[in-house]
Order: structure tokens, then sequence, then C-alpha cells
């Protein structure tokens, strides 16, 4: 059976293939977080209140999310923009990704 893409934007919600649209829903979920924890991790950095330990810490935890991130996406089969949803008149769910 071929999975469907679905279109960009939109959660695929084909019942033969549940499967898919969770991950693609939790993935969403967890880049969405990545996001804010790595902006919150900027502010921290740019407010002088990490030592240089902790920065090339959270550097390399951030580095080691984002790698994950890309073989999760390998692995079900997903794109930058299969995890942006599309709400409608709020716009994308993720800021600054099309």
């Amino acid at each position: 059976m071929e999975v469907q893409q679905p279109k960009s934007g939109r959660i695929h919600l084909d019942p033969d293939d549940a499967e898919h649209g969770l991950a693609q829903l939790v993935m969403t979920v967890i880049e969405l977080l990545r996001q804010i924890v790595e902006r919150h991790a900027i502010r921290r950095v740019e407010g002088g209140t990490l030592s240089d330990q902790q920065i090339e810490d959270l550097g390399m935890a951030l580095m080691n999310l984002e790698l994950k991130m890309e073989e999760l996406k390998l692995i079900f089969n997903l794109k930058d923009e299969d995890l942006n949803i599309d709400l409608g008149p709020l716009g994308n769910l993720l800021p600054g990704k099309k």
C-alpha cells in the first residue's frame, strides 16, 4: 500500500493510515516545542546569564535534538512543510516557516 502524502499544511487523516497522521501530528508538536526552547535558549545566551560551559551544553543539546528530528522525519517520510499545519485565518502553526 502506497502512503499518500498530505497536502502541505494539512494533517493526513486517512483511516487506513492513521499511524502516519498521528506521527505527523506528534512531530509537529515536538517541532513547535523545539523552536520555543531554542528561542528561549537564545534569549538566555544573549542575556549573559549562562556560563561558557552551560552555553556549550545547551548548543550540543539543541544540535542533538535537531539531528533526532531529522532522523524521525526520514523514518516517517515527513518534510518540514508537513509539520507546519495551516490553522486557517490564524496562519501557519510554526512561525517563520511556509
